[in-house]
């Protein structure tokens, strides 16, 4: 199996490690961004696991040093393709019919909304609509040219690894203005890691559990096989699109129980058949600021990524809301 690798500050420079067992353990090198990691403190790290044969679990009660944090292990600058209605549920309560979903929908957020897995993300001026997305992300790790043909079993040829991340949305922007980028590109809106689970040679993307808490509460739980595109479709589909270079990162859409509920398809129609685009608007944002589940300053956000079995785990993210 692969290793778990994380990337930290500690008193005031940064570091790479494999996080093993509880246990981090430096790696020799500087890497000044994920590609320069990739391209030779990877297969170190590696190594080094494989060498030592450490203990494969307890990444989420990692012990760090006095001094130090957590630092998200995907580095500026890069692209950052997301994956936009990927679950069933979340096409759901979305207001969108399954038979409609005919489709890979893609958008990309800004590199500089990339922050840290734990600390604070902030809440822009006069957005109400503050949400969450949790998301399973692929970092790529070889140069992608042109079309090409993945499968389950070869896709780890060029995914170098995964990592959990969070598809921050302002859906009183992303929706009345119809601008996914701006409404998700904000700064701190794409938290990342802690844990950047690298593959071995050979290894596949396993079953996977997704889980996300707000104050405790859960949100968002689900299991990356109720996927509708998965990640080898999606890779495949993007390498006749466009080139994808080492460090570049791929979310894999989130599944249902974010804070947004939308009509459904045929209350959208007669919506539209009553009111102009700018009143329904008007009226969408007013009725979604009368739920509860929407974030606000002094949340807590807590979200893990693992398989059942434990082999495979992403870390804990946890996030303060403030504005």
């Amino acid at each position: 199996m692969g290793v778990h690798t994380v990337r930290y500050r500690h008193t005031s420079r940064i570091h790479w490690g494999t996080a093993e067992g509880g246990v981090l353990t430096p790696l020799a090198g500087k890497y000044p961004s994920l590609a320069d990691f990739l391209a030779g403190g990877a297969a170190r790290a590696l190594k080094s696991a494989s060498r030592n044969k450490i203990s494969r679990n307890n990444h989420t009660g990692l012990t760090m040093p006095a001094k130090s944090a957590l630092l998200s292990p995907v580095t500026s600058p890069c692209q950052i393709v997301c994956q936009g209605k990927n679950y069933a549920d979340h096409v759901l309560e979305t207001g969108t019919r399954l038979e409609d979903k005919t489709f890979n929908q893609f958008f990309v957020k800004a590199a500089s909304s990339l922050t840290d897995p734990q600390g604070a993300i902030l809440r822009p001026p006069g957005v109400r609509l503050f949400d969450y997305e949790l998301e399973l992300a692929l970092v790529i790790g070889r140069p992608i040219r042109g079309p090409m043909k993945f499968d389950r079993s070869n896709i780890t040829q060029y995914v170098a690894g995964i990592v959990m991340a969070n598809d921050v949305s302002a859906r009183d922007i992303q929706i009345p203005q119809g601008q996914w980028f701006k409404g998700k590109s904000f700064r701190t809106f794409c938290p990342v890691g802690p844990v950047l689970y690298l593959f071995e040679r050979g290894e596949t993307i396993g079953d996977l559990s997704l889980e996300l808490r707000v104050n405790g509460e859960i949100r968002q739980k689900a299991d990356i096989s109720q996927m509708i595109y998965p990640p080898w479709e999606t890779l495949s589909e993007l390498s006749g699109l466009m080139d994808l270079n080492p460090g570049d990162l791929v979310l894999t859409g989130t599944p249902g129980g974010v804070a947004l509920r939308s009509p459904a398809s045929w209350k959208k129609r007669v919506f539209g058949l009553l009111f102009s685009e700018k009143k329904m608007m008007q009226l969408f944002v007013k009725g979604q600021s009368e739920s509860a589940r929407y974030l606000i300053d002094g949340d807590i956000i807590e979200s893990t990524i693992r398989s059942n079995d434990g082999r495979v785990d992403l870390g804990k993210q946890r996030l303060v809301v403030k504005s």
